[in-house]
């Protein structure tokens, strides 16, 4: 028997809100007209949903997250923009999501089972994959885009417009600057790579075989010498049946905004390699 939806008498639920079944919303928490909270939403307490602020199944928030809340950006000329949450995703004490805004992407999405620690913050306009893990602290500038299962450690910070490819991993306090590959892992302020996010990509199920060709093209593609274009071109036609050498390939090739977080010069990307 599916539980019933209860809202805390000391709770304002604002007219209009879609709550779908079995939403609990604890005491002293506010949720916008516009807000739509899908089945199984837990509010624990003191949170505050702002906007039009959408919540899939089964997501968990906890005291004092503000999510929704304009953007912090002197762009916003204050028109409508949208904070979208994938489900299963829990939000520790003290997060903020900020909608998008209204003169650019209009919008920030955020996919399923994310796991967000304590004061964590998604800046306006972000799109962050799913299983990404943002630990205590952790900060992304507006327009960041955050690839699938990518693990930021506390106090990690990502400057607006970067990417981070998916299976990335960034270290603790890593200011992260520039663009950083899948399955990279970067540390350090300013953010350097220090190799292939190893344990990560034993997680995913990798294969030893593919492991060892994504670590020959990684040492490639940073080997100093030629561009990364034309070493990421050379790394295409050695491997071209690998799907992760593919992934990063075209990551690259894909230059946006910002520049590319890259092992540090002086010693090569072979030894940085044997980290994780």
């Amino acid at each position: 028997m599916a539980r019933p939806t209860t809202i805390h008498p000391s709770a304002i639920v604002e007219a209009g809100a879609e709550l779908g079944a079995g939403v609990r919303i604890g005491p002293f928490c506010h949720v916008s007209a516009a807000a739509k909270l899908h089945d199984g939403v837990e509010l624990i307490g003191h949170v505050t949903i702002m906007g039009d602020t959408t919540l899939g199944a089964g997501c968990q928030v906890y005291p004092q997250a503000v999510l929704g809340a304009p953007p912090q950006n002197f762009k916003h000329k204050g028109g409508p923009s949208t904070l979208e949450v994938g489900p299963h995703c829990v939000i520790r004490e003290g997060v903020t999501f900020h909608a998008g805004t209204d003169t650019s992407r209009g919008r920030t999405t955020v996919g399923s089972n994310g796991l967000f620690m304590a004061y964590s913050h998604v800046a306006h306009d972000c799109a962050i994959g799913n299983h990404v893990t943002m630990a205590n602290y952790a900060g992304l500038g507006g327009h960041a885009d955050i690839g699938d299962y990518v693990i930021l450690s506390g106090y990690a910070a990502v400057h607006q417009f970067v990417r981070v490819g998916h299976h990335a991993f960034l270290g603790g306090c890593a200011a992260v600057v520039g663009d950083v590959i899948p399955y990279g892992m970067a540390v350090g302020d300013r953010a350097r790579l220090r190799g292939l996010n190893i344990v990560g990509l034993k997680r995913s199920g990798m294969s030893r075989e593919e492991m060892t060709v994504l670590r020959r093209a990684y040492r490639q593609i940073f080997a100093e010498g030629s561009s990364l274009a034309d070493n990421a071109a050379a790394v295409s036609r050695a491997f071209p049946d690998s799907a992760p050498v593919a992934d990063m390939v075209a990551f690259i090739g894909g230059r946006d905004k910002r520049h590319f977080t890259i092992p540090a010069r002086g010693g090569s990307a072979a030894e940085e390699d044997d980290e994780g």
